[in-house]
């Protein structure tokens, strides 16, 4: 991804995060949140999609579970793959209670990505993510869901092309709520504490 297209997704997240964080700032009590706190201001989980498996799912297949929602896509160069690698250690420093968190990796690529291609990738990342496609319109209003961004480059010579897109990772208690916001650049420690915190409260509340 062209350093353009990096610097420009990059405000877009810093847009996304200021935003909620200044309406966050509403709340009287003081929050014990690390990362920007988006309760009451994003919408349940909720969507309609095909996991990596082949089969159909829907966020009550996650519930009982924190779930980060990620929208990325398997050619990504850059912000996926270090997206996934951070995540990764950041199951690895919760030790077992991670067995309680699942990543949602929903691909903006429905074209390219398919079941099996999004299972050898997110497999390498932990056994705990889950790879979701779905049509190009669920895939559209799921992000329009969630005031996430992503477009189509132009295609190369080779036929290969990129895909731009925000990088804000939407944490969700074990009921659906949506509960916290992450980006790739937030400190592993920031995520684990806020992680350990919604895990000791069983949906954090």
């Amino acid at each position: 991804m062209k350093r353009p297209r990096l610097a420009r997704l990059a405000v877009l997240s810093i847009m996304l995060a200021a935003g909620l964080s200044l309406a966050a700032c509403q709340h009287e009590s003081p929050q014990p949140w690390q990362l920007t706190d988006i309760a009451g201001h994003m919408p349940d989980l909720a969507l309609s999609l095909t996991d990596d498996q082949g089969k159909a799912v829907t966020a009550a297949d996650y519930r009982g579970k924190i779930a980060l929602l990620y929208f990325g896509y398997t050619h990504c160069p850059d912000v996926c793959p270090l997206t996934l690698a951070q995540l990764h250690v950041v199951m690895q420093k919760l030790g077992t209670a991670a067995d309680h968190v699942r990543i949602l990796f929903v691909s903006v690529d429905p074209t390219r990505d398919t079941p099996a291609i999004l299972h050898a990738y997110v497999a390498a990342f932990d056994p705990r993510a889950v790879g979701l496609t779905g049509a190009a319109a669920e895939i559209e209003a799921l992000t329009k869901r969630y005031r996430a961004a992503f477009s189509r480059e132009p295609g190369k010579a080779d036929g290969s092309y990129e895909v731009s897109h925000s990088s804000g990772i939407y944490i969700f208690d074990a009921n659906g709520k949506a509960r916290l916001l992450a980006t790739p650049t937030d400190p592993q420690d920031k995520m684990v504490h806020d992680l350990q915190l919604l895990l000791n409260t069983g949906s954090g509340t």
